[in-house]
């Protein structure tokens, strides 16, 4: 490109993209009746800023994001600052300081857009919106339950039934690989036969705990499975401790929650850098990617918390259509008629003309209306 050519201004930077009128006003929508629900359990919201300083966002379990974050100069502090890459650290940070005095337990929801070095999605997307809830302040098996089911309902709120949960606690996994002894070359190759759940190579390189790690992975599937042979496994106690966490909210989800659809993945570790419980991801069988995660996690100051994170981009893929407003053109003498106000309030979007013309259908139909207003009148083309 020479420098006196003009540039293309509607290329944009790989993994970002500008969502048009139907798909915006459509996300926009979905995210608030996420966050309607979410603020009906009592989560309240927070709005944590794009950008930090790069010594507070990755301060502590932030680490972990390091290399998904972009950084940038602050021109007047000359501090290195970061774009957040995931919201939960930025919720863990207002409820350490900020919110520090506030009664626990502490229940947060957000929402908002996040940028990313690399796409964690099929789409390739570098900018994506999370929406998402914390319970701050306290460990409990019931904690962990309502956190899945303000998500499902969540999920039955956008239409969505071919959801399911699946369970883990990578805690338990990283704490036999621990126990292994193994380091460098013979643990990494130990790590990558768990996470590709090749049970021959698990049982081959798993030395003194390989019998334990097999039966993890013999594990996953149905959470009624899953339960039976969890229970027969034999673990040291400060072990067996995140097997009997993941079973008790298993138990206490399929009381409360008979319906809802569970697995049990008890040998799954990856993405999971600062959870220290039971985690949980959203599935939904029309959707290769995964709906949301979460889970149980160290906040600032060693206070418990836990929490999930929504992808709105990914949960309306899998959500029935949401119904736009339908858009009624309002003929120019008629956009200050008591009319108009009143199809507002209806639900209907009024577009004004702002001349007369001598067609009104056809106009209407140039601006997208399905609707003419004139004379005081709805009329359906």
């Amino acid at each position: 490109m020479k420098l006196t050519d003009e540039p293309d201004t509607a290329l944009l930077p790989s993994g970002f993209i500008d969502l048009l009128q139907h798909e915006a006003e459509a996300e926009a929508q979905g995210i608030e009746s996420v966050m309607d629900v979410f603020a009906a359990h009592g989560y309240e919201r927070v709005r944590p800023p794009l950008l930090e300083f790069e010594t507070s966002l990755l301060h502590g379990a932030g680490q972990a994001l390091e290399e998904q974050t972009f950084r940038l100069m602050d021109p007047d502090s000359r501090r290195m600052m970061a774009l957040r890459p995931d919201m939960t650290t930025q919720i863990a940070r207002i409820a350490a300081t900020r919110l520090a005095g506030t009664s626990r337990p502490l229940r947060l929801s957000y929402a908002g857009s996040c940028i990313l070095v690399g796409s964690p999605g099929r789409e390739g997307e570098r900018q994506i919106s999370q929406a998402g809830i914390e319970l701050i302040g306290v460990d409990s098996v019931e904690a962990d339950c309502e956190v899945v089911l303000i998500a499902a309902e969540a999920l039955e709120k956008l239409g969505i039934e071919d959801y399911s949960f699946d369970l883990s606690c990578p805690a338990l996994v990283q704490a036999l690989v621990a126990l292994s002894g193994y380091t460098g070359t013979r643990r990494a190759q130990l790590v990558h036969a768990l996470d590709r759940k090749d049970i021959a190579a698990v049982a081959e390189l798993g030395g003194p705990v390989a019998s334990v790690l097999t039966a993890l992975v013999e594990a996953c599937g149905p959470s009624e499975t899953a339960l039976l042979l969890l229970e027969k496994l034999d673990l040291p106690p400060e072990i067996r401790i995140h097997a009997e966490r993941l079973m008790a909210v298993v138990r206490m989800l399929h009381s409360r929650a008979p319906a809802l659809r569970l697995t049990v993945d008890p040998a799954e570790f990856r993405g999971w850098q600062y959870h220290t419980g039971v985690c949980m991801t959203v599935f939904a069988r029309s959707q290769r990617e995964e709906l949301g995660r979460g889970g149980r996690y160290q906040a600032q100051g060693e206070e418990p918390a836990c929490g999930l994170t929504f992808r709105p981009e990914v949960l309306l893929r899998a959500a029935r259509p949401i119904i736009l407003r339908p858009r009624v053109y309002i003929a120019a003498e008629m956009q200050d008629s008591p009319g108009a106000a009143r199809l507002r309030e209806e639900g209907y979007a009024t577009v004004a003309g702002l001349e007369p013309v001598e067609d009104l259908s056809a106009e209407a139909q140039r601006l997208n209306c399905t609707f003419v207003f004139v004379a005081d009148e709805l009329i359906t083309l």
